[in-house]
């Protein structure tokens, strides 16, 4: 019995670092792809807005409602989606600012959903309202863009 504890020792010594090392180097792949996903809904929603501001779609109020209620929502999610496992991976373009910088991310975000929060609240009933408030609201995806993305 003792020549057979030395091999099996001998293989989980071997095998427990690798082990190890398996799990230190995974990525949380899971929340990179809902990070993704909610920029692809802000895209599509900040497409439509502009859409409404160009007069390439008529103005409705509804729809114009519906782009902030997007991002809104969005937005309330999205900052939870940063931990620690998730710098990397996943084709991401999360900045390592984000971990660096956690407290100005934060507030970033919170901004974003503040000016949000405020086109829903201002229920634009025409296109002038609708583009003062949404103007807002695109300059944070900006500001956020510049300091949180990673560059190509």
């Amino acid at each position: 019995m003792h020549s057979i504890a030395r091999p099996l020792a001998l293989v989980l010594a071997l095998a427990l670092p690798a082990v190890a090392l398996g799990t230190a180097s995974a990525q949380n792949t899971d929340v990179i792809a809902q990070r993704q996903q909610l920029m692809k809904n802000n895209g599509k929603a900040a497409k439509a807005a502009n859409a409404l501001i160009k007069g390439e779609t008529p103005f409705d109020a509804a729809a114009a409602l519906q782009v902030f209620q997007v991002m809104n929502d969005d937005g309330k999610k999205f900052a939870t989606l940063f931990p620690e496992d998730s710098k990397t991976g996943g084709k991401t373009e999360a900045s390592p600012a984000i971990w660096e910088k956690p407290a100005e991310f934060k507030a970033a975000n919170d901004k974003f959903i503040a000016d949000t929060q405020a086109g829903i609240d201002a229920k634009p009933a025409d296109v002038d309202a609708f583009k003062a408030a949404f103007t807002k609201v695109a300059a944070n995806c900006q500001s956020c863009h510049q300091q949180f993305r990673a560059k190509d």
